[in-house]
């Protein structure tokens, strides 16, 4: 069934001398109703709706701008293009305040007035067509290049491409695709954890072509920043994916310039190591040396009571300089205002503001417990939804507005992303195992499939606390999580669905790390 004509509604008192640009739309298949007045516009759209109106701005009786107040009353989602032979500021920022979708200055030649119409009532249309296109052709070359061997720059990179295609993909309205981008990702996925297994212990001793790690995010983008008599706001959102990330860049993209790089989460891809890892610069056995006791308590909590100490060390041995550190970690509206009260003060003194958001981590961890969070977070573009309405109405956005406008450089990254879990994979284990759903550390501890989990037997691997000889470590792969045979059906129920972190998977370690600077 063809799609019915666009209607077009052009209000001009000169409409006589306007023939040539009403044909030429015509010719380009518009239905085009011309009126040399306000009245008898409004009079048609009374009778019928139109799609697009072009109204010009300067007629005798009603003008444009009281046309454009009454026709808002009949219709007020119809697009208005303004056309006039002023080309004053005012006439076009009032335009503007009054919603007009576009804005001509007279004379106007019939292919510009054509683009603008496409533009308007096509442009959705044009794009889906395009970026279909675009994928297409892309998903070719991608899913030959499977087998490529890649380093951790290539796999960052193409990720990084996965998570565009699928925004852009959404955006265009183009839900046909995402079911093949959704099995290249798939498949994108296990060859990323079993790279991983391969090469994370080199990593960790330092091996040659290691990416940035979350030890690195300090000396590698913090530091530079700080010194010159200059001050640094440091902002870490936890449990940020990266597509949940690039849905808050059109927000930042208007103030701020943004450059933003790629690093890899420690393992596990858990608050206690990969946070501690950024604030101290060290690894989980060079945190438990410096802080006894620490290795072995519960509670995320009590896991990370030391950052802003140990933060501040970090920074004085990189820099060799003594300044003002300040440490705010933002739980809750109360704990923001409190940090927004205090920040310009921190702000105007040389030295280093690091805030911790914990709202993402928080959504994420109670969607597992809440019926209502799960309906509404059911899936990752719901979740990138959520975190953006949060975003823009948050603590952390104002913090960065304020840093921005006193000329202040900001640097954000997150300590690690989430998956969205659906396999179940049983383990054995002893009753001192760990009770995350996509890491479990214990003696005797095994999976039922050994090809769902990263099987550790050497702490060094991870840099755990040495003494520890009769534990095993298993690391969930993929969209795995951990249950027990006993209860298996009740936590099958329970988590499968859930938004998960603390595994190998691309979604958990490749993260941002953005550097913004004002405009």
């Amino acid at each position: 069934m063809p799609a019915p004509v666009k209607r077009l509604l052009w209000v001009d008192d000169e409409i006589d001398l306007l023939r040539p640009h009403l044909l030429f739309l015509q010719g380009r298949g518009y239905h085009v109703d011309a009126v040399s007045n306000g009245d008898d516009a409004l009079e048609l759209l009374r009778l019928s709706p139109y799609d697009l109106i072009l109204l010009d701005e300067q007629m005798p009786g009603r003008s444009g701008m009281e046309v454009l107040d009454e026709l808002r009353k009949l219709d007020p989602r119809v697009s208005v293009v303004m056309i006039t032979k002023s080309e004053e500021d005012r006439t076009m920022t009032e335009a503007i305040g009054r919603r007009v979708a576009d804005y001509l200055v007279k004379p106007t030649s019939p292919r510009q007035v054509l683009s603008v119409v496409t533009r308007l009532l096509e442009g959705e249309a044009i794009q889906q067509q395009v970026v279909a296109r675009d994928f297409a052709g892309r998903f070719r070359e991608l899913n030959t290049r499977r087998a490529d061997p890649r380093d951790w720059r290539e796999w960052a990179d193409e990720y990084s491409e996965l998570v565009d295609w699928e925004l852009r993909l959404r955006a265009a309205g183009e839900t046909g695709l995402l079911a093949a981008l959704e099995t290249l990702l798939d498949d994108f996925r296990r060859e990323f954890c079993r790279y991983v297994c391969d090469v994370y212990g080199e990593w960790t001793q330092g091996g040659e072509g290691a990416p940035p790690l979350s030890v690195d995010i300090v000396p590698q983008f913090l530091a530079p920043l700080v010194g010159k008599g200059r001050s640094v706001l440091f902002v870490v959102i936890d449990c940020l994916r990266l597509d949940q990330w690039r849905a808050l860049l059109p927000i930042l993209d208007p103030l701020a310039q943004v450059e933003e790089a790629l690093y890899y989460s420690i393992l596990p891809t858990a608050t206690p190591f990969s946070r501690n890892a950024i604030f101290s610069g060290m690894y989980p056995d060079g945190v438990s040396e410096r802080v006894p006791g620490w290795w072995g308590w519960e509670g995320e909590g009590s896991l990370n009571s030391f950052e802003a100490e140990l933060f501040r060390e970090q920074l004085k041995r990189l820099t060799g300089l003594s300044m003002p550190v300040h440490y705010d970690k933002v739980f809750d509206a109360g704990d923001g205002e409190a940090m927004l009260r205090r920040l310009p003060a921190h702000l105007a003194q040389p030295g280093v503001t690091a805030l911790v958001f914990n709202f993402v981590d928080l959504l994420t961890h109670g969607r597992s417990e809440s019926t209502v969070l799960l309906e509404v977070a059911r899936d990752k573009e719901a979740l990138r939804a959520l975190t953006r309405q949060w975003f823009e109405r948050s603590e952390a956005l104002m913090a960065i507005r304020e840093a921005l406008r006193m000329g202040v450089p900001v640097l954000v990254t997150t300590d690690h992303g989430s998956i969205h879990c659906h396999r179940p994979a049983t383990v054995f284990a002893k009753r001192d195992t760990t009770q995350n759903l996509r890491y479990k550390f214990g003696a005797d501890l095994r999976a039922e499939d050994r090809s769902l989990a990263m099987t550790v037997k050497d702490e060094r691997a991870l840099r755990f606390p040495p003494g520890k000889a009769a534990t095993n470590y298993l690391i969930a792969l993929e969209d795995v999580f951990f249950v027990y045979p006993t209860k298996l059906r009740q936590y099958q129920a329970r988590y499968r669905g859930s938004f998960l972190h603390g595994g190998v998977s691309p979604e958990e370690m490749i993260l941002p790390v953005a550097l913004l600077t004002p405009r």
